[in-house]
């Protein structure tokens, strides 16, 4: 078996979360979808699980953090400029936020950073390793 992650996320409303990361790209995996918890996957080697606050319980008693923090960013590769910003767009108009952060444009690399409906924040960037700079 090819080496996976599985990013879980803790979610206040699944089908909200759901239609949410479908708007960004992802595709659900029926299979590991319930009424409790909902397999979403980006790539084959790249899968979120957006877990109820009472499925997400069952694994850690550890607090949820609130919307406004920020435990972790998470960075998705994406193929052009105008992909990132399509997915920074598409994060605005289905309940998440665009631009959390200030927009990078180094050249060589894009980004903008966008949170879901939960807080939970993303890094879309593209990148030309080709145009890196030189040491």
């Amino acid at each position: 078996m090819s080496r996976m992650i599985f990013v879980n996320l803790p979610v206040t409303d699944l089908q909200a979360s759901m239609a949410f990361y479908t708007a960004l790209g992802f595709e659900n995996n029926p299979h590991f979808t319930d009424d409790t918890a909902a397999c979403m996957v980006w790539s084959e080697s790249i899968h979120v699980m957006l877990l109820t606050h009472d499925k997400w319980r069952t694994f850690t008693q550890r607090p949820i953090p609130p919307a406004t923090a920020s435990e972790v960013m998470l960075a998705l590769s994406l193929d052009s400029h105008e992909e990132v910003d399509a997915m920074n767009d598409a994060a605005a108009a289905h309940g998440g936020t665009a631009d959390i952060n200030p927009v990078q444009d180094l050249g060589f690399m894009y980004n903008r950073n966008l949170a879901d409906p939960d807080g939970h924040v993303w890094e879309a960037f593209w990148m030309d390793p080709s145009a890196i700079p030189g040491e």
